[in-house]
């Protein structure tokens, strides 16, 4: 295909880079998994697959230490909702910048960028600001 990793964007525009065959092979990976590997039981709990071991290995012999389970929920709950916030941050971000990583000096649209008529007389002249007085 001729697809490099420095012709990918960052942000959504990587989205329309990604060709059919790659979108394919994650969806049948994670149809593969989700299918014949970690098959539901309805004798066991939500997400207590028979045949995951330690750290979720498929078939993994080394089991997870007792009384730990608990405890590794309830912090994968609140990774989970800290990395949920932290994904809309960047897609809103991308979608005002236009750049995945931040640089909000593109983003040149914000009203918080407007400078009062007092503080456009003084713009460039290394002065203070009005509101920087205090006593």
């Amino acid at each position: 295909l001729g697809l490099k990793f420095s012709d990918v964007p960052t942000g959504f525009a990587a989205f329309s880079k990604v060709p059919l065959s790659g979108w394919a092979q994650m969806v049948a990976f994670a149809g593969t998994v989700e299918l014949f590997q970690y098959v539901d039981d309805p004798k066991r709990a939500p997400g207590d697959f028979e045949n995951a071991g330690f750290l979720g290995i498929p078939n993994g012999f080394v089991k997870a230490p007792a009384g730990s389970k608990e405890k590794k929920l309830a912090a994968e709950i609140a990774n989970g909702r800290l990395a949920m916030m932290a994904i809309i941050g960047m897609f809103f971000q991308n979608g005002l910048t236009g750049e995945a990583w931040g640089d909000w000096s593109l983003y040149t649209d914000s009203p918080l960028r407007a400078l009062s008529p007092a503080q456009e007389a003084i713009a460039g002249t290394g002065g203070p600001f009005p509101e920087d007085f205090w006593d």
